[in-house]
C-alpha cells in the first residue's frame, strides 16, 4: 500500500458560544420628505423607530395617538414580535418581514385646537452579514491515476482537515480532486492529484457552550480555521524535509497551496452599495423587481417579482 504524510495539527479549543446579545439603543427619526431607510439584521431586534419627525420631537404634543401599519397590515403589541410604546416607538423583534412601515400620528398643539395628523413612512430592510468562505487548491504527488489508494487518500485528507477545524464549528468540503499526468520540466511524466476544497463556518456552533462574543463571530472562527489549514500544509513540508526516509508515493508538493476568499449571500439577499449606501457590505433583502436564486452576492433584475426576498423569477 502506498505511504503518505498526513501530520495532524491540534485544533483550537477557545471558541465557544455567545451567552447574550447587546440591546440596540439607537433611535431612528422619521421624515415627511422621503421614507427613511432602516436596516435590521435578520432575526435580530430593530432599533427604536420613532413615530416622530425631528420637528415634532421638539414640540409639546397634547393627547397624541399613534397607529402603525406594516406589510402585513396593522401592528399591535399583542403580537410577540412587535413592541409599541405609549409614545409610539416601535421595536420589531426577531425581524424577518421587510417592506414599507407607516406610522400615523394624531395630535393637538393646544387643548383647544382640533387634531392634526401626519403619516411617516419607513423602508425597513432585513440584512445579514456576507457568508464568506475560503477556497483552497493544492497538489499532491500521487499513485498511478485510477488507483484505489488515491481515492482512499482523498477521503482521509478531508476527514483530517474536518477534524482539525471541528472545534471552531467550521466544515471542510471537497469540491473536486482530479488526477493528471504532468510532464515535468526536463523530466518524465508524474502523477499528481489536483485538490480543490473549501472551508466555511457553520451557522450554529455544534457544542452550545458559552463563549466570548468575539470568539463566537463566524468570520473570526473562519479565519482561525484558515490559519490551521495553512499550518497543516506547512508542517507537511517541514516533516518531509527533516525525514531521512525517501519520500512516500503520495505527498504534498511544496508551494502549491493557494487560497482565495469568496463572499456569498443567502438566496433572496444581495450586496449593492449603490442602492444601499448606508449598508454597502451587507447582504440586504432583494427588493421587488429583483431576486437572487442561489448563494450569489447580487440581486438580479426580475420585473415580475413583486415581493421582498424573492428567490425565483
Amino acid at each position: 500500500m502506498p505511504s503518505f504524510y498526513l501530520l495532524s495539527v491540534q485544533p483550537s479549543k477557545r471558541f465557544l458560544r455567545s451567552a447574550a446579545l447587546r440591546r440596540n439603543s439607537l433611535k431612528i427619526v422619521g421624515s415627511v420628505v422621503f421614507p427613511v431607510q432602516v436596516y435590521v439584521k435578520l432575526n435580530h431586534n430593530s432599533p427604536r423607530i420613532l413615530c416622530l419627525t425631528n420637528h415634532l420631537r421638539n414640540l409639546e404634543l397634547i393627547d397624541p395617538k399613534f397607529r402603525w401599519n406594516g406589510p402585513g397590515g396593522g401592528l399591535s403589541s399583542e403580537n410577540s414580535s412587535v413592541e409599541i410604546s405609549p409614545t409610539g416607538t416601535l421595536i420589531l423583534r426577531n425581524f424577518k418581514l421587510s417592506g414599507v412601515y407607516t406610522c400615523s400620528i394624531f395630535y393637538k398643539l393646544t387643548a383647544m385646537q382640533p387634531y392634526e395628523n401626519l403619516s411617516i413612512k419607513y423602508l425597513i430592510y432585513a440584512y445579514s452579514d456576507p457568508k464568506a468562505y475560503y477556497e483552497f487548491t493544492a497538489r499532491y504527488h500521487a499513485a498511478p491515476c485510477n488507483n484505489y489508494y488515491n481515492a482512499y487518500f482523498e477521503r482521509t485528507l478531508i476527514q483530517i482537515l474536518n477534524k482539525l477545524v471541528d472545534e471552531l464549528s467550521c466544515e471542510v468540503t471537497l469540491i473536486k480532486a482530479e488526477c493528471h499526468h504532468v510532464k515535468m520540466q526536463r523530466g518524465g511524466l508524474e502523477n499528481e492529484i489536483f485538490f480543490t476544497f473549501s472551508v466555511a463556518s457553520l451557522d450554529r456552533e455544534k457544542h452550545h457552550r458559552l463563549c466570548q462574543e468575539s470568539a463566537c463571530d463566524a468570520f473570526h472562527r473562519l479565519n482561525k480555521a484558515k490559519h490551521l489549514i495553512e499550518r497543516f500544509f506547512k508542517q507537511q513540508v517541514e516533516v518531509s524535509r527533516k525525514s531521512s526516509e525517501p519520500l512516500p508515493e503520495i505527498y504534498y508538493i511544496e508551494g502549491t497551496l493557494q487560497m482565495v476568499r469568496i463572499n456569498r449571500c443567502y438566496p433572496g439577499y444581495g450586496i449593492n452599495a449603490r442602492i444601499h449606501p448606508d449598508c454597502p457590505q451587507c447582504c440586504v433583502v432583494c427588493s421587488p423587481g429583483s431576486y437572487n436564486p442561489s448563494n450569489g452576492i447580487h440581486c438580479l433584475r426580475c420585473d415580475s417579482s413583486l415581493i421582498y426576498g424573492a428567490t425565483k423569477c
